[in-house]
Parts: structure tokens; sequence; C-alpha cells
């Protein structure tokens, strides 16, 4: 399994996008990300610097991603 250290929450959010989540609005320094498929919660992003590793493993978790997942997505672009 790879790591999930240095990952900013911009970059977060755009691996999110790729499996449906989008950016609804942003409330001061976070991203809130919407997911229209049943089942998906809320995820909040923040947007400032590098993501902490266990805030971020929980949002993929949440988003129903294994970690080997959101790092494949984070390489290759897609699941």
């Amino acid at each position: 399994m790879g790591t999930l250290g240095n990952i900013s929450g911009r970059e977060a959010v755009k691996i999110f996008q790729k499996i449906g989540y989008y950016a609804a609005r942003q409330e001061g320094s976070h991203i809130i990300l919407v997911n229209d498929r049943e089942g998906y919660p809320i995820l909040v992003i923040p947007d400032h610097g590098e993501v902490a590793p266990g805030l971020l493993r929980a949002q993929i978790k949440r988003a129903h991603l294994s970690i080997r997942e959101f790092l494949r997505i984070k390489r290759k672009g897609k699941l």
C-alpha cells in the first residue's frame, strides 16, 4: 500500500471528483463535496496546504474507497 502523505486539499478534491463527487460550495477554507448517488455522504476537505493523513484516510473510507483504490486513481486518473 502506498502513502497518503503530501496530498494537498485541491489534489484530494480532484481525485474525489473522478469518482463522482463535485464541489457544492466552499465555506472558509473548506471545500464541501457532494455525490448525488445514494449512500455517498458529504465530504469536507480543507483547502490549506497538505491534508493530514488521518483526515484523508477517514474521507476516503466515507467515499467507499480503499487507500489502494484512491492511490490508483491519483496515479492513473481513474479506478
